[in-house]
């Protein structure tokens, strides 16, 4: 089915070349078809994250891309159209979604056409003005916490508790029943995660002596688990405070790398895009009021800048609105 409303060509960010943010430029192009297992959506946000400036740059490449190649994993909307093998949406659904394949383009244009095993209606309690930053990092916090794989009433360290995808882990690991450490990045840092549920709130540029003690007084048989989102010598020392057999876990491409320790398991994962992780993690959303925190939000003309944004330090999320 596909909405009849559907123009020849769309206003798209894209690149003809790799290179820094000035590569990124608007223009028009066609809008992509929709293939049988495919959606075709008319995209109200995006968002910024780092693997679009892999794309950018030409590390991270959609196989299958030609130029002019438009980036953007995440992004929200609505259907336009459903290939014939697409059951489980249909035409006018709201939907976020994560797709890092996507030969046709990404979510930074007006439309975009991805698989629909990517796709899933947005759930209650999130803004849809938001829900083009949520996707990749929340499934990327879901699958390190199902990496870690604690009991209910386990206490979890998150390190860089307040960034994109650390302040999303803090609110999912509550909703799993975890007690949760978050270690953020300043005061204001502190006061998001506080504000998430976090049941100790602690800024990573502390004393860590001091960061180090409240720890164990919160937990002093031991921290389960770290999800870190961030390497370096804090987090080194951070493991410290780890129980005998605990696990250590980063998404792929934290550097530095966390290092092994006696008696400390260290795990890599990466985030999973499918029906049922989609699934899983919307089941999460909904069992109470879910924050995606936004720190900026552009549009779709100063995508540069929103790139440029990406190499400063933040709270959350960046966003592009489209529509």
């Amino acid at each position: 089915m596909v909405d009849a409303d559907v123009p020849e060509r769309m206003q798209a960010a894209a690149l003809d070349e790799f290179g820094g943010p000035e590569v990124i430029t608007l223009r028009k192009l066609p809008v992509p078809e929709a293939a049988d297992d495919e959606v075709l959506i008319r995209v109200l946000s995006a968002g910024v994250g780092v693997w679009d400036v892999y794309e950018r740059q030409g590390v991270l490449v959609p196989e299958g891309s030609e130029f002019p190649i438009v980036p953007g994993s995440d992004g929200a909307g609505t259907v336009i159209a459903a290939g014939s093998q697409v059951t489980d949406l249909a035409v006018g659904d709201l939907v976020y979604v994560s797709a890092t394949t996507r030969p046709k383009g990404g979510f930074y244009a007006e439309y975009a056409a991805v698989k629909a095993e990517y796709a899933a209606r947005l759930p209650d309690g999130v803004p849809a003005e938001h829900a083009g930053a949520m996707s990749t990092d929340a499934l990327t916090a879901l699958a390190g916490l199902d990496t870690l794989s604690l009991p209910r009433g386990a206490w979890l360290l998150i390190f860089g508790a307040s960034g994109g995808q650390g302040h999303l882990a803090v609110q999912l690991a509550k909703r799993q029943g975890l007690n949760v450490i978050a270690v953020a990045s300043g005061p204001d840092g502190v006061a998001l995660v506080t504000r998430l549920g976090a049941d100790v709130s602690l800024d990573g540029h502390a004393d860590p002596a001091e960061v180090l003690a409240t720890i164990r007084d919160a937990a002093p048989g031991g921290v389960g688990g770290i999800l870190a989102m961030a390497g370096g010598k804090t987090l080194d020392r951070l493991t410290e405070t780890l129980s005998d057999g605990a696990v250590v876990a980063y998404a792929h491409g934290v550097r530095p790398e966390p290092r092994e320790r006696s008696g400390v398991t260290v795990r890599a994962y990466d985030g999973v895009a499918n029906r049922q992780q989609l699934q899983r993690l919307n089941e999460l959303i909904e069992a109470g009021p879910f924050v995606v925190h936004v720190a900026e939000t552009f549009p779709l003309g100063k995508v540069h800048q929103a790139h440029k944004r990406l190499e400063t330090s933040y709270l959350g999320k960046l966003l592009l609105t489209i529509a």
